[in-house]
């Protein structure tokens, strides 16, 4: 093998030309290559170039400041953006929402699937995954903007089966980041949170004859890595690139932890205990839908407080929680570290892990609620002015086996509190939630009833059922009236049960609940 190049970032920079198709690495602020996409930017802003850029990503990128994926936000630099989640860059979610460049939000499990089709060389992604949302062609097939013109996915029928097809495409660069390198160019990434996609994207980009440029902490001696350690084979390397210290943290502005990566284990007491809030209700209810040994993925938002719980509850050992970039059982960490876990059993790539959820491996999920339609359909990628991005949601809700919506039944400026197993309203929430028609339709009411998919709404004040005739009320929170708590904050009429029931009272005491003795 021959020693590999190494680069300053600034060369490296050098070597994406204009036109180019750029992907780009990380998993929200986690393994990001903010030394190469640094330089990058700079570039642009002295020379302006490279310019008319195609700019493609799985998991969201960065931190809401200018890192990640907002330095490609710039006019002129970008003309066309492909991404998975959008939250995490808001100047480019700003270039889409102006129509300033074209805009595709595609299934971030697809995304993860597409590197290694590209890869095989293969015609694209064939799947289920999306029908009937919003990457469907027929409801917009992800297009974000009205300069966005060119159909990426087409419906395609197989032996009687509708599927998408999601068309393959070069990727003339990629940029990643990894942990040591040797001089032969193998990198390993074991000081990551995991591998992410990193071997997949550096294949598709070689077998694309473009260049891959990677982002290292150090060079090491060749053939002194452990060869089951190196994810992105030399073979595979055009250039190398050492980054400053601050761009090698393993989460943005986080120090490295060991117990994100499985070198050691911490100490795990308890996972501390929560106000008696509306989140902790919705918790509560949310977590007597654990079948036993369940397998898992939680949400951000209400559906993170189900781990305290469930730690409460003394009901933990009942689940396994997994997380989309790859780890499975351990803690999942948020914010910056959004996508790490620590003390997993094991860490798989994040393909491979988008592999068993959309195979249906899921036993429940439970995701965050936003716009409801009568009909079941949810939205939680875009909302007027503001671009989220569906993530991997479309993946996770479609298949599996149960999901669960958590959220508030109402938003901004909500209140509430508990009186002797009753909820109280103290202040409504200004937003409704429960809307005639989503703006974007991240989840399908209607393909999950037609595979017969069991799905739960549930609010701190009722819980809904989606059943054929659409979202159905099948229990009331004690303490709420139907009429003017319930039915006058949605604006539609929902379905009403004629077992309509209340819901369990334990949930709206401050004592524990008994869920194991259950």
């Amino acid at each position: 093998m021959k020693k590999v190049r190494i680069l300053s970032a600034e060369e490296a920079a050098l070597l994406v030309q204009d036109g180019d198709t750029i992907a780009t690495g990380g998993f929200v602020s986690c393994a990001c290559p903010e030394t190469l996409s640094t330089a990058l930017e700079k570039r642009f802003l002295e020379t302006g170039h490279p310019k008319d850029l195609t700019l493609f990503f799985a998991a969201g990128q960065g931190h809401r400041d200018g890192t990640g994926g907002d330095h490609y936000g710039y006019e002129g630099m970008v003309k066309r953006v492909i991404g998975g989640h959008w939250d995490r860059a808001p100047r480019l979610g700003e270039l889409a929402l102006t129509n300033k460049i074209e805009a595709y939000n595609l299934p971030q499990g697809v995304i993860s699937h597409m590197y290694r089709d590209i890869a095989a060389h293969n015609i694209g992604t064939i799947t289920h995954v999306g029908l009937k949302t919003f990457a469907d062609p027929r409801n917009g097939g992800g297009k974000l903007n009205a300069c966005t013109k060119e159909d990426l996915v087409k419906v395609v029928n197989i032996d009687g089966h509708e599927r998408l097809l999601y068309k393959a495409f070069p990727i003339n660069v990629v940029f990643l980041r990894a942990s040591y390198c040797d001089e032969f160019g193998n990198c390993t990434v074991h000081r990551e949170i995991g591998p992410l996609d990193v071997t997949a994207m550096a294949q598709a980009c070689k077998n694309s004859g473009g260049r891959v440029i990677v982002q290292v902490e150090k060079i090491v001696q060749g053939g002194s890595l452990d060869p089951k350690l190196v994810a992105i084979p030399g073979i595979y390397v055009d250039s190398v690139v050492i980054g400053s210290d601050e761009d090698n943290m393993q989460c943005l502005g986080m120090p490295y932890d060991g117990a994100l990566t499985g070198e050691f284990r911490i100490p795990v007491d308890a996972i501390p205990s929560i106000p008696l809030d509306a989140k902790k209700i919705i918790a509560r209810r949310a977590a007597m839908e654990l079948p036993p040994d369940a397998i898992v993925n939680l949400g951000t938002g209400a559906p993170e407080k189900i781990a305290n719980v469930a730690a409460e509850e003394g009901i933990s050992d009942s689940m396994t929680l997994t997380v989309e970039a790859g780890s499975i059982a351990g803690i999942p960490y948020g914010g910056t570290q959004f996508g790490a876990a620590a003390n997993a059993m094991c860490i798989i790539p994040h393909n491979v892990q988008f592999d068993f959820y959309q195979g249906g491996g899921l036993d429940v999920a439970f995701l965050g609620l936003a716009e409801t339609a009568p009909n079941g359909d949810l939205n939680v990628s875009k909302f007027g002015t503001r671009l989220a991005g569906a993530g991997g949601f479309i993946d996770i809700t479609q298949n599996a086996k149960k999901v669960v919506y958590c959220g508030t039944f109402t938003a901004k400026g909500l209140r509430t509190a508990c009186e002797n197993g009753k909820l109280v309203i103290t202040q409504e929430g200004s937003k409704k939630k429960f809307v005639p028609q989503v703006e974007h339709i991240t989840f399908s009411g209607d393909y999950a009833n037609e595979v017969h998919q069991p799905v739960l709404y549930i609010t701190e004040r009722a819980v809904f059922e989606l059943r054929p005739e659409g979202v159905t009320l099948i229990e009331i929170a004690p303490g709420i009236d139907l009429q003017t708590q319930i039915l006058d904050q949605m604006d539609f009429k929902p379905q009403i049960a004629e077992e309509l029931i209340m819901m369990d009272e334990r949930i709206f005491r401050e004592e524990k609940m008994g869920l194991a003795d259950c």
